[in-house]
């Protein structure tokens, strides 16, 4: 199934915290909250508490503010085709990950989203962008997929979106082309790895300790990466799932307040536009997007 095993020239990346030159997003034109996990789930269970209400126009204007981030920073958007069935195809980070050797694509798991593989093969042929493989031994996300550092990715599983098998698949791709890949179990709340953790910069990654195996922690800092510890509660709200623009830019979002704090402290521009409609429909920035290329870094021992 591999189209081409050398890095691409134009498209791809080998870490997630370079200078964002291009990115993929969807357009939430058939947005709508419906059963789809238990983020989403627990908005719908606790609505008639909190008074949470779907709001398509409000959706609309947060994506837009959202987009003018990205746009405003110098970087392309691109976007998989909206889709009246896929009706949550624009949370981009799913249905593929991007690698320094192509496109990943991905087997979803829910129902709702089980197709949403069309539209990203669809853009990646559209836009000459290489396909390198296709998960295919069991169930796998891209929100799964992470490059904390070059040469180095962290593989999760909850097995309601990802299974072990796909998981485990993958990482045999990612050791194929002489990178580390660990794979671990992740808790069903945080849905996949990037609920859990997300580079920040160069040796520096956002975290939710409270919520990680102590022996996957303890991988993360033998890699010499630092932790910016995020509290459980701003992590089951989606409080980790920022990216990383580049050049001391972050893109996260109202709700992490605390984290937002650390981050500006550290010397951080922070953006953090309210995404409520998004973070109570299941998920925050990052699951909204996907990568296509960034400035490389040197490859990590």
């Amino acid at each position: 199934m591999t189209t081409q095993n050398k890095p691409t020239t134009k498209w791809g990346i080998n870490n997630d915290y370079g200078t964002l030159t291009d990115v993929l997003l969807g357009k939430p034109d058939f947005f709508q909250w419906v059963e789809a996990g238990p983020l989403i789930g627990r908005t719908l269970a606790n609505a008639h508490k909190t008074g949470a209400k779907f709001d398509l126009q409000l959706a609309m204007a947060q994506h837009a503010e959202m987009v003018s981030v990205y746009e405003n920073n110098g970087v392309r958007c691109h976007y998989l085709d909206a889709d009246k069935v896929l009706h949550r195809n624009f949370f981009a980070r799913d249905s593929s990950a991007m690698t320094p050797w192509g496109a990943l694509i991905c087997h979803m798991q829910l129902k709702v989203r089980r197709a949403d593989y069309i539209t990203a093969i669809k853009f990646y042929q559209d836009n000459h962008i290489p396909i390198w493989q296709f998960a295919s031994a069991g169930h796998f996300e891209g929100g799964d997929f992470n490059i904390i550092a070059p040469g180095k990715v962290l593989i999760g599983y909850c097995g309601e979106r990802s299974e072990k098998a796909g998981s485990e698949q993958v990482a045999e791709f990612v050791r194929a082309e002489g990178w580390e890949a660990v794979v671990a179990p992740i808790s069903r709340e945080f849905v996949h790895m990037d609920g859990l953790i997300v580079p920040l910069a160069k040796n520096l990654a956002v975290a939710c300790i409270d919520a990680m195996e102590p022996w996957l922690v303890d991988i993360i800092k033998g890699w010499g990466i630092e932790i910016v510890d995020v509290s459980y509660n701003e992590a089951k709200n989606l409080g980790v799932n920022l990216v990383a623009l580049g050049n001391d830019k972050v893109l996260s979002m109202v709700g992490a307040v605390d984290l937002n704090a650390k981050m500006r402290a550290l010397g951080f521009e922070v953006y953090d536009p309210d995404m409520s409609m998004f973070t109570l429909g299941g998920g925050g920035v990052h699951c909204l997007c996907q990568a296509l290329h960034r400035e490389d870094e040197p490859l990590t021992s």
